[in-house]
């Protein structure tokens, strides 16, 4: 398999991640992409419309996106119970899973208008609203958070991806503050070898 990727790329992270944790990283040959909002990588654009990364190629040329649906997959391919099958516990996995990638959204959009955007046509306002929405996502672990335990399923996985994206370009933000058990919970996550590996080079 083939994973068109950015190594800073939080969604791909995630997906490394999983294959880390399910024993398939060895697997899957990682192919570096330039994909922006204004350009698309025509390698990756072959395979996937949308010129997004993660996208995933599999062994008979299938291409699989985005990073939802990669770690779907990776886990049905390794029988594994990084997502619940059913019941509560899949709605709520499903559903931090939700909160990172939103959280993600919004703090990529604020760094699109802060990076890529002309500084005469940035609009402070939308930079607000987007960081707000992290912010939020930021509280909500902290509530979530002392449920967490030694839990590592895709929930878990993906809002640590998350909070690492957000150390890496919105440090500023200084998003432990006030919210301990989650800056615990974090810091143990991150110790674990599938997130070590998978750390961004910045």
């Amino acid at each position: 398999m083939k994973l068109y990727y950015s190594p800073n790329s939080p969604y791909a992270r995630k997906c490394l991640v999983v294959a880390h944790e399910l024993g398939l990283r060895e697997r899957i040959e990682t192919i570096g992409a330039n994909a922006t909002p204004t350009k698309m990588d025509p390698d990756v654009a072959a395979r996937n419309p949308l010129g997004k990364v993660p996208t995933l190629v599999l062994d008979d040329g299938t291409a699989i996106y985005d990073s939802p649906v990669i770690v779907e997959y990776l886990n049905a391919l390794a029988g594994g119970d990084l997502m619940p099958p059913e019941g509560p516990a899949r709605w709520n996995a499903l559903t931090e899973q939700a909160l990172a990638d939103g959280m993600l959204d919004a703090a990529i959009l604020a760094r699109f208008e802060a990076v890529l955007r002309p500084e005469s046509m940035r609009w402070s306002d939308w930079t607000s609203g987007q960081i707000a929405k992290v912010v939020g996502a930021c509280d909500e672990l902290e509530r979530r958070a002392p449920r967490f335990r030694d839990r590592v399923d895709i929930g878990t996985i993906a809002l640590g991806c998350a909070m690492g994206y957000i150390d890496l370009r919105f440090g500023h933000l200084e998003w432990r503050k006030g919210r301990p058990t989650a800056a615990a919970w974090f810091e143990k996550l991150g110790a674990r070898e599938s997130m070590v590996k998978t750390r961004p080079p910045g």
